[in-house]
C-alpha cells in the first residue's frame, strides 16, 4: 500500500448515476486483489476533506477499474474528472476475497453497487475453467442493474431481481439465492451442499440475510461490507463491525472489507 498518482484513462457514465473509471498504474496492476479498495482524493483543496473509498472493480495489465455511484459531493467531483488527469490515490487497501476458498460451484450475490468488486472476483474465479459461477444481481429498479452483460460474457450464469419487478424477478436477491440452492439440491440429488461457496457484497441487511442462508445450509460464505471508511487503515476507528472473537470489534477498512460471514456478530 502506498500513496501514488494514477493517470485517468477514462471516466464514463454507464448508468443513471453510475460511472466507470479506468486508471493506469503498474503498481496497482501488480498488487490489487479482488475485494480490496483504494482511497481517492476528490480535489486538490480541502473540500471535501476526506478521501472516498472505491472498490477495485477490475484489474488489468495497465491498472484497475473502479465502478461507483454518485451519492454526494465527493463522488460528484470524481465523476467530473477527465481522461489524462492524475488522481491522488492510496492503495490497494484492505483484505480481499479468498479465491482459494472457491469451489466447484460459486454463487456471487450483489446488492446495488455491491456488484462492483464482484466483477474482479468472478474474473479471478474463472481462471479455473471447471468452476461454475452463478451471479445474482439485486437492484431497486432496472436502471440500477449493473454489469449483467459483462458477467455473461465471462461465462457466468446470471439472474437479476429488482424491487419493483421492472427487470428480472420481482423481490429480494436473497430470494433468488434460496431458489438457486433448492434447484441445486434437486438437480444433484446430494444430501448437503458440499462444493458450494457463497460470496456477497451489498447493504448490511442483505449481507445478514445471505449469511444466515449460507450458515443454515453449511455453506462457506465471505461477505464484503460497505462502510464509510475515512482513513482506510484503521486509525480513525470509524468503521467498526461486531465480531464473535474476544476483541469484540474489527475495523472494516483494515481487517476487511471482506470477512468470513461466520465471524460476524450479526
Amino acid at each position: 500500500m502506498k500513496q501514488l498518482n494514477a493517470k485517468i484513462l477514462s471516466n464514463e457514465k454507464v448508468g443513471t448515476a453510475f460511472y466507470k473509471m479506468r486508471l493506469a498504474s503498474s503498481y496497482l496492476a501488480k498488487l490489487a486483489k479482488p475485494g480490496q479498495f483504494v482511497e481517492i482524493r476528490c480535489s486538490k483543496g480541502t473540500a471535501p476533506l476526506l478521501r472516498r473509498p472505491l472498490g477495485v472493480h477490475r484489474v488489468s495489465s495497465l491498472g484497475i477499474e473502479v465502478l461507483y455511484e454518485v451519492v454526494g459531493k465527493g463522488t460528484e467531483i470524481i465523476s467530473n474528472k477527465r481522461a489524462g488527469e492524475d488522481l491522488d490515490i492510496i492503495g490497494p487497501l484492505g483484505n480481499g476475497f479468498d479465491l482459494e476458498l472457491g469451489s466447484d460451484v460459486n454463487i456471487l450475490v450483489a446488492g446495488g453497487i455491491g456488484v462492483a468488486p464482484l466483477m474482479a472476483l468472478a474474473e479471478g474465479l474463472s481462471v479455473k475453467k471447471s468452476r461454475k459461477i452463478h451471479v445474482l444481481i439485486g437492484a431497486r429498479v432496472k436502471s440500477h442493474v449493473m454489469c449483467e452483460g459483462e458477467f455473461k460474457a465471462l461465462g457466468c450464469a446470471v439472474k437479476v431481481t429488482t424491487d419493483d419487478g421492472s427487470r428480472g424477478y420481482k423481490g429480494l436477491v436473497t430470494e433468488l439465492l434460496k431458489k438457486l440452492l433448492a434447484t441445486h439440491k434437486v438437480k444433484t440429488y446430494l444430501p448437503d451442499f458440499r462444493g458450494i461457496t457463497v460470496y456477497a457484497c451489498g447493504p448490511n441487511a442483505m449481507l445478514k440475510s445471505v449469511a444466515a442462508i449460507a450458515m443454515e445450509h453449511g455453506i462457506p460464505c465471505q461477505a464484503s461490507f460497505e462502510e464509510r471508511m475515512a482513513c482506510g487503515v484503521g486509525v480513525c476507528l470509524g468503521c467498526p463491525v461486531k465480531v464473535k472473537s474476544p476483541e469484540g470489534y474489527k475495523m472494516v477498512c483494515k481487517d476487511g472489507p471482506v470477512f468470513d460471514a461466520g465471524e460476524i456478530l450479526w
